[in-house]
């Protein structure tokens, strides 16, 4: 019998500094992480190496290996179309297979979190635990940690084309130049953060697993929860597939938190009968607290946009590539040993709240076209340099939901994020193509838009094109609320309505998105989530 103070669910973003924060207070912890090691043999040098993940997201037989494999329902309004949902399979989850974009949101994201019924949570709350994270390059300041588990860096190293976007999106947009956009207003545009450092990323597992890892800290690799185990309404462990096929079951003598992502951790607690009886009910399943597992799923949609200039460099073709990536791991230099995006802004269309609601991805390469909704290797439309500018709808009004295909805990969940179901989401992302294309006229040594092109330049055919070109930026949250009323599936101490000794700790709980990629406040909710523990409960 295996048996720890706490079982943790999940070794991937929040999960990571969560367990490593408890086995620090001198609790056991066992970590359960359903996917592989992220240094098994062929894979440790396309994680580590940051400019690999293209090849390992877009490489069918690669991607098998770090990813789920989840994919949407078919979405009503973007032409039936099942979208990927991309989501890590190893330690470090999707940390290990991101972007590594460094983006802690806006401000009024966490404070509207507090007065939505989440005392604790506001921006002032949530600082500590951000800075607590990182070793930011310049060092400690009122905004900004240092010494943290996860290295934070600009990028350097500018393409000609991205140093005359950003000039052009400074001058003709009329936001400002952004020395950190983390450190105190989020409004405009500069240089992207990535959680790397020296050509190494720096995933959840790298910063709190591997750097002097504490016996009291147990990770199970390809270990599968099934099921949360109740002694009435009280979690006493979970129930596993081991390694080896067994069922096993793995005790908490004082909490079971589940980090196992937006998801799978309703998935797992309603398999466990917790979420909607009715539901439930369908698949066979007792509830034994009636809660809205499942809803509130929101995600960011990106449409890229690319224009030839000869000034972006990178070429998209396999010798390129190939040779990038031997540079960065045999010398730690060159543009695989950094982003792939350069620039970050962000601005407001005429939609815009408290918060800018646009955030502008600037990408060295031309990106494929229409979509990525196959299985097999996707091209870009041509070997030739070129810059995509990418406008993010980050604040989405469209709703969706996880729900579970059968009570089958192998099966997959069913995932229906509602792409477009939201008229304003449309508005939205229709009004940022017309930004970005009005920017980059005449910037630099621009050929011209290649993608969606001279083709769609008419207003009605782009509204028609919209829903095919739509992607995921795989930011899912939301779908085991934080509140403090029926809406919520957790209350603002991570705790599940209903349940003792059960709390879940991942972008799961957030009650709406944050503004801009979700990693860094998937790592500040499990640090978080371990300061009420051991400081708040134990008092």
């Amino acid at each position: 019998m295996i048996q720890a103070d706490y079982v943790v669910v999940g070794a991937g973003s929040a999960g990571c500094a969560l367990a490593r924060r408890l086995a620090e207070s001198g609790a056991s912890v066992v970590l359960l992480e359903a996917g592989g090691s992220d240094t098994a043999r062929g894979l440790k040098n396309l994680i580590e190496i940051p400019g690999a993940v293209a090849a390992l997201l877009s490489t069918p037989q690669l991607k098998k290996r770090v990813d789920w494999g989840y994919k949407s329902v078919p979405q009503t309004n973007a032409l039936n179309r099942v979208i990927p949902m991309t989501r890590g399979k190893v330690v470090g989850g999707s940390s290990s297979v991101n972007g590594m974009l460094f983006v802690r949101g806006n401000r009024q994201n966490f404070d509207d979190w507090a007065a939505d019924g989440c005392p604790g949570w506001s921006y002032d709350d949530v600082l500590p635990f951000f800075k607590k994270m990182e070793d930011w390059e310049d060092g400690a300041s009122a905004a900004r940690g240092s010494g943290g588990p996860i290295k934070v860096r600009r990028h350097t190293g500018m393409t000609e084309a991205a140093k005359s976007y950003l000039k052009a999106a400074v001058d003709r947009l009329g936001v400002p130049f952004l020395e950190d956009y983390n450190g105190g207003e989020q409004e405009g545009i500069g240089l992207v953060q990535l959680s790397a450092d020296r050509g190494v990323r720096y995933s959840a597992a790298r910063g709190y697993l591997r750097t002097d890892p504490p016996d009291n800290l147990v990770v199970l690799t390809h270990s599968r929860a099934t099921k949360i185990v109740l002694d009435g309404s009280r979690a006493t462990g979970v129930e596993i597939i081991a390694a080896d096929g067994t069922v096993e079951t793995i005790h908490a003598g004082r909490e079971v938190i589940v980090s196992a992502g937006t998801f799978d951790s309703p998935k797992l607690l309603m398999l466990s009968g917790i979420g909607p009886a009715d539901h439930l009910k369908d698949h066979g399943i007792t509830a034994v607290a009636d809660l809205p597992v499942g809803e509130n799923l929101q995600d960011h949609l990106f449409v890229p946009i690319s224009f030839r200039m000869d000034s972006a460099v990178r070429r998209p073709t396999p010798l390129y590539f190939l040779r990038g990536l031997a540079k960065a791991r045999f010398r730690r230099s060159g543009w695989a040993a950094g982003a792939q995006f350069e620039t970050l802004g962000f601005v407001r269309t005429s939609h815009s709240g408290a918060a800018p609601n646009l955030q502008l991805h600037g990408l060295y390469w031309i990106y494929p076209f229409p979509n990525q909704d196959g299985d097999k290797a996707v091209r870009p439309p041509t070997t030739k340099p070129g810059i995509c500018v990418l406008p993010t709808l980050i604040y989405p009004e469209s709703r969706g939901t996880v729900r579970l295909a059968g009570s089958d805990p192998t099966l997959a969940p069913l995932i229906d994020p509602a792409y477009l179901s939201a008229e304003q989401d449309t508005e939205v992302l229709l009004e940022g193509i017309a930004m970005v294309r009005e920017l980059m006229v005449g910037v630099g040594d621009s050929q011209g838009e290649i993608v969606p092109g001279p083709d769609y330049f008419d207003p009605d055919a782009l509204r028609k094109l919209l829903p095919n070109i739509v992607h995921s930026v795989y930011h899912p949250v939301g779908t085991c609320r934080m509140g403090s009323d029926g809406r919520a599936v957790v209350d603002p101490d991570l705790k599940v309505r209903g349940i003792e000794g059960l709390r879940v700790a991942d972008a799961s709980i957030m009650p709406t998105v944050t503004g801009g990629n979700t990693n860094a406040p998937s790592i500040m909710i499990g640090e978080r989530c371990a300061d009420l523990i051991l400081n708040k409960d134990q008092v």
